[in-house]
């Protein structure tokens, strides 16, 4: 029996935090919640709609790719309902499991169901990667940015750890597999699975070019949105100089070791912050209102999930009477 680990990675996000606390203070995250104003929280609602739906048709595509069917409609309500669980429970992945298991069990397939929202994760996740070391690697360069680039020296190093580690995970998955009978007919039928579901479901000729639009809508939004809670704390810094900021803690959202969102956001907004001399209570202060602009947007989520469950007591009294007039 698997050991559920799901705790170390809410440790790692509650560590982080008190960190944070016993570093900058506690004044940061106070002085950021301040400054949250109902006219940005409602500029970064309106937002999150553009960016929730541009996810949503971007989940469409793949589960089309993959030969299946999911109307946007339901697509956009699931995509609300997956952000609130990810902002109210730690992990912040779990809504978008949910979602997957939901489609499948409507679809009469799990698996692939669970695969086009691991496809689909993957592909936002790949443009933003590639839009965040492009704007890293053009910053000390260019006259436009003014500032040093929080990377700017460590760029070679920081790709060598990177690289280091996914040597490492395929070296020590080889060796667990070394240790399995079906050592080369299942890694072969996994990774010939992969390469079918990433050539119908992302790189298809009727598929990659929404795919691609959609994933840099989205980077696009959540950029303005960052953007729009460093200026509600009150920073006047360039939008040039905040967008590589602002996509550094992006990408730093998107590791699942986050309580209800918070820790490695704000980890990485007072170092950013810090080493483009904004100061690192900046950086926590813009990254709390962000916290709060997103609960905020996903608000629509938790409707979703209210109205499903008001449905359900109906819907099996309508199963009943039909079973009973059948009868």
């Amino acid at each position: 029996m698997q050991r559920d680990r799901s705790w170390v990675r809410t440790l790692a996000g509650i560590s982080i935090l008190a960190i944070l606390v016993w570093r900058v203070g506690g004044d940061a995250f106070l002085d950021g919640l301040r400054h949250v104003a109902a006219p940005s929280v409602g500029a970064a609602a309106g937002i999150a709609v553009v960016t929730t739906t541009c996810g949503a048709w971007r989940w469409v595509l793949v589960v089309r790719g993959l030969g299946s069917n999911l109307p946007l409609r339901e697509a956009v309500a699931e995509c609300y309902r997956s952000q609130f669980l990810n902002v109210t429970l730690p992990g912040g992945v779990l809504g978008d499991v949910h979602r997957g298991v939901r489609h499948g069990r409507g679809s009469g397939d799990t698996g692939r169901a669970l695969r086009s929202v691991l496809w689909e994760r993957l592909a936002g996740q790949v443009a933003l990667g590639v839009l965040t070391m492009t704007a890293l690697l053009m910053a000390p360069a260019h006259t436009a940015w003014q500032w040093p680039s929080p990377l700017e020296g460590r760029v070679p190093a920081g790709l060598l750890i990177v690289a280091s580690a996914v040597i490492g995970l395929v070296l020590a998955g080889f060796v667990i597999w070394l240790g399995r009978r079906d050592v080369v007919a299942l890694p072969v039928r996994l990774a010939r699975a992969a390469a079918a579901d990433v050539r119908a479901g992302l790189l298809g000729r009727h598929t990659w070019p929404g795919v691609l639009a959609t994933s840099v809508l989205v980077v696009a939004g959540h950029v303005s949105t960052f953007v729009l809670a460093v200026r509600a704390t009150g920073v006047t810094a360039p939008v040039t100089q905040l967008l590589p900021l602002a996509l550094v803690v992006l990408v730093a959202m998107s590791l699942p070791i986050n309580v209800a969102g918070w820790g490695p956001r704000e980890g990485i907004a007072a170092w950013a912050f810090a080493a483009a001399g904004l100061g690192p209570a900046a950086g926590v202060g813009a990254a709390a209102v962000y916290g709060v602009m997103a609960f905020a947007s996903s608000l629509p989520g938790a409707a979703v999930i209210i109205a499903a469950r008001r449905r359900r007591p109906h819907d099996r009294l309508v199963v009943t009477r039909e079973g009973a007039l059948g009868g």
